[in-house]
């Protein structure tokens, strides 16, 4: 499982700009306010190859009536939730009452904790943060997250106090796929898991949010050994009301990590939500292979399934990658392609690229359609190798590639998964720029080719043959 990483502190510390650097995202609304984060937001960071979860909590006044009660209680819940707590406090305000409020609440709990200094720029090195040494929680770490520093160096810290991530191989992964299932509340993924391993294994009920946590169901067809993830359904933030339902969230962004293959269930009657994107993001973000399954598709009258594909083309045009099967849960209508989809998008994401068949195809791909020139110089792409999988990753070298337009990046990539029958996995493409050794002279030659070339030019004007 994903470690959980649960942000608390008073109002205005920096907690919501700690969390957009530790996602690098702006998903937590930031300004120099004080309560603008009253609900939970959550997210999904990474620090090298350690993936983990990060809840944003609303500030701790430590008032005991009104929003300040239910904005507290929510805080306490992610800290129940969370593996490790980091316990935002000001470097310029120093300890207040509110803090060792906070530390005693804090301490009770027994949670793995780390007392982080925010705000420390332009603060002395030697003194910031010895202060907080009164809060009796350990040493504090100073950081200051509007410019990132620190933050990596404490997130190294963090991990490190935790367990190590279990490691899967890839003959592993392909023994035992796991499918994680996901989409809004009420879209029918109980439904289709139940109708793909053909009997009521989860609870399938006309409720939204019936599903609490991920349910793990193995199953075993055609040979093939599966696990499918059974999520809790992802509604808009506020729409989530209930907290048990809010830490369904962390399950399903932990589900998206664990799985092999997502099947990301649209509802074709609701139409697409800004929930379906918002959700297909992270996803793509994830680097999961992946399967769209549009349900309830029976029964709807063809306008209307020609407005829900128009939807499909202009909102989710960045999973154009994926297979689309437009099903019915409840009455078997296509489900039955879906995992033989997943499996062909499982070996698409674990696919082994050759260096001699990614650099001629490389070379291919740029005769028929050159990069463009750059201040008058073509940009030179001369090979490629593969610099991981799951997702296929494919490093290209040569000349001002940091110049490559996102463009030809979109043509490089489609034209590869054309080729290689990459369908279903994303494929990210990095590219490298070589030095040139005689960068900065005005003979880019080696003294031998200049030789050559000297001795070319007084044959031909000899007018020898």
């Amino acid at each position: 499982m994903l470690p959980v990483i649960a942000l608390v502190g008073r109002p205005n510390v920096g907690k919501s700009t700690l969390f957009n650097r530790l996602t690098r995202s702006r998903d937590a609304l930031v300004a120099d306010q004080p309560g603008l984060t009253r609900d939970r937001q959550y997210g999904v960071g990474r620090v090298g190859d350690r993936p983990y979860v990060v809840v944003d909590t609303g500030g701790l006044s430590g008032e005991k009536e009104g929003i300040d009660v239910l904005m507290e209680r929510q805080s306490m819940r992610a800290v129940e939730e969370a593996d490790v707590v980091l316990f935002l406090v000001d470097a310029h305000a120093g300890p207040t009452g509110g803090d060792e409020m906070i530390a005693n609440q804090l301490r009770r709990m027994g949670k793995t904790l780390f007392v982080v200094v925010n705000k420390s720029d332009r603060v002395n090195e030697n003194v910031v943060g010895t202060d907080f040494f009164s809060l009796g929680l350990g040493e504090p770490l100073p950081i200051a997250a509007v410019h990132g520093r620190g933050v990596t160096s404490l997130m190294e810290t963090v991990l490190e106090a935790l367990p190590p991530a279990d490691e899967v191989e890839d003959a592993e992964a392909g023994m035992n796929l796991r499918v994680a299932v996901v989409g809004r509340p009420n879209v029918g993924k109980s439904t289709l898991i139940n109708r793909i391993i053909g009997e009521d294994r989860v609870l399938a009920f006309d409720l939204p949010g019936t599903t609490r946590d991920s349910i793990f169901v193995p199953f075993e067809h055609e040979g093939v050994n599966y696990t499918l993830i059974d999520t809790a359904g992802v509604r808009r933030r506020k729409n989530v009301t209930e907290a048990i339902e809010k830490f369904s969230i962390i399950k399903t962004l932990q589900a998206i990590e664990q799985s092999n293959v997502v099947v990301l269930v649209l509802d074709a009657q609701q139409g697409l939500a800004e929930q379906d994107v918002t959700l297909a993001g992270h996803v793509l973000e994830s680097g999961r292979a992946v399967v769209v399954a549009v349900n309830k598709w029976d029964g709807l009258r063809q306008e209307a399934r020609d407005a829900f594909r128009t939807q499909l083309n202009l909102r989710l045009h960045f999973l154009d990658f994926a297979e689309l099967y437009f099903i019915s849960a409840l009455h078997g209508t296509n489900v039955g392609h879906l995992l033989e989809a997943v499996q062909r998008a499982d070996a698409a994401a674990h696919r082994k690229l050759s260096t001699q068949d990614l650099t001629r195809v490389l070379e291919d791909l740029v005769q028929e359609h050159q990069p463009p020139l750059v201040r008058g110089r073509r940009i030179k792409l001369r090979y490629a190798h593969q610099g991981g999988r799951n997702p296929p990753i494919i490093v290209i070298h040569g000349n001002q590639t940091e110049r490559v337009p996102d463009a030809y990046k979109r043509y490089l990539i489609n034209r590869f998964r054309a080729i290689f029958k990459l369908q279903g996995t994303p494929i990210r493409v990095e590219f490298k720029s070589g030095e040139n050794p005689y960068a900065g002279k005005r003979n880019t030659l080696t003294p031998r080719q200049e030789y050559k070339r000297k001795r070319m030019i007084k044959h031909f004007k000899s007018g020898k043959k």
